[in-house]
């Protein structure tokens, strides 16, 4: 953080305002969000005011941080699209409610950049940025190398835009976000005091990495979305019931609202006992993004298939009709159609390696395949441990 001791002070002396930016590149938020998320909901909690900045403007320019390559420009109707989406999901952790004096808002960016005035915002904004300690700056040199356009050498100067606007408009003076954005909001907090002489600071929090490093939040499916279209309420409960014994805690402090008592009791269990954190873990994760009626349908799935059962009826399921199973009904195929598999190849190696059970019948075939009678019922497909996918007759 910036200027700490100074920013203790004016969380003890009063309510901040404070904003984190989002830039709506999908129609749904993914868990490299999740936590400047929680971070807005505890600061909330603590009587503060969070502001959720939708980068309805950046996102048509794209935030270099973190890149290897341009990102693809959105159209103005793609982007609204993905910031009414995100407003949604935001809703279960930000309490919105205008009665309250704390409450959330949600603004963006478009409503000033969009209309922008290049020749004043130079004279007012870039007259004040120095390029020789933009340069210096970690998310440009990375693009150095590779070739840096103009259109994001930009980026810096309209986020700290942003921030100086979200101080006039609502007399914000906190930017928070993650770790990757520290040159942005540095710039941002820098412009507003050599502009306005009042107070700015930045405030940012780790990214979400395992024990050795590694983004958390990637499947075989992919990222690991808040969105149930995209990632079901069953495979995003499996995922942190499944999380390495040595990220456990880290995960329930970072992503729960548990008391830190719970988090480091549940932190300290061993071998086997593990599992009753990775339980409580999956289980409140869930609550938070999908609600507590679908975490407690995910458990219990989970639970019966675990359990040996093949009865698990919330378990992520593919429909397969008559028609397409008459011109495959290959188990591989279908596999992969479901997501199981990335590909037909990979399908096939975990079958020939007997990785593959079907209603708890090992399948060593690579030409097996459905019937009409065996999808009447429904069958539940496993391969390895955590895999599972229900098919049945349309």
């Amino acid at each position: 953080m910036t200027f700490e001791d100074d920013l203790r002070k004016a969380f003890d002396e009063g309510m901040v305002t404070f904003y984190t930016g989002f830039d709506p590149t999908a129609d749904s938020l993914h868990i490299g969000h999740y936590i400047p998320i929680m971070a807005m909901a505890h600061l909330q909690r603590a009587g503060h005011k969070p502001i959720a900045l939708m980068g309805g403007g950046t996102g048509m320019i794209g935030d270099p941080s973190g890149k290897s390559d341009l990102r693809k420009v959105l159209t103005v109707e793609d982007i609204d699209h993905n910031v009414e989406c995100f407003k949604k999901q935001m809703s279960r952790f930000l309490d919105f409610d205008q009665s309250k004096e704390n409450c959330a808002l949600i603004v963006n960016n478009a409503d000033w950049l969009r209309t922008l005035n290049y020749i004043d915002f130079l004279r007012e904004v870039g007259a004040l940025f120095s390029v020789n300690r933009m340069l210096t700056a970690e998310c440009y040199k990375q693009r150095l190398e590779r070739g840096l356009t103009f259109l994001e050498f930009n980026y810096m100067l309209m986020q700290s835009y942003d921030f100086l606007q979200l101080f006039h408009r609502y007399n914000c003076t906190l930017q928070s976000g993650g770790d990757d954005q520290w040159s942005n909001m540095l710039s941002g907090a820098d412009l507003i005091r050599r502009k306005e002489q009042k107070p700015a600071f930045a405030l940012t929090f780790k990214l979400l990495l395992t024990h050795d490093g590694k983004k958390m939040g990637k499947t075989e499916k992919g990222a690991l979305w808040l969105d149930a279209n995209k990632c079901s309420p069953y495979d995003f409960y499996q995922y942190w019931r499944n999380v390495d014994d040595q990220d456990v805690e880290k995960c329930l402090g970072l992503l729960t609202f548990l008391p830190m008592d719970e988090v480091r009791r549940l932190g300290a269990l061993k071998d086997s006992a593990i599992n009753e954190a990775k339980r409580v873990l999956a289980f409140e994760v869930t609550k938070l993004i999908h609600g507590e009626e679908e975490a407690k349908k995910a458990q219990e799935a989970a639970e019966s298939l675990f359990g040996g059962g093949a009865q698990g009826g919330n378990v992520p399921t593919t429909v397969v009709s008559k028609q397409a199973l008459s011109e495959d009904a290959r188990l591989l195929s279908w596999m992969t159609k479901a997501g199981m598999t990335k590909s037909n190849g990979e399908a096939r190696k975990a079958i020939q390696q007997g990785g593959v059970v079907v209603d708890e019948a090992k399948v060593t075939d690579v030409d097996f395949c459905f019937t009409e009678e065996m999808l009447g019922e429904g069958v539940i497909v496993r391969k390895g441990k955590k895999t599972f996918q229900k098919f049945v007759l349309e």
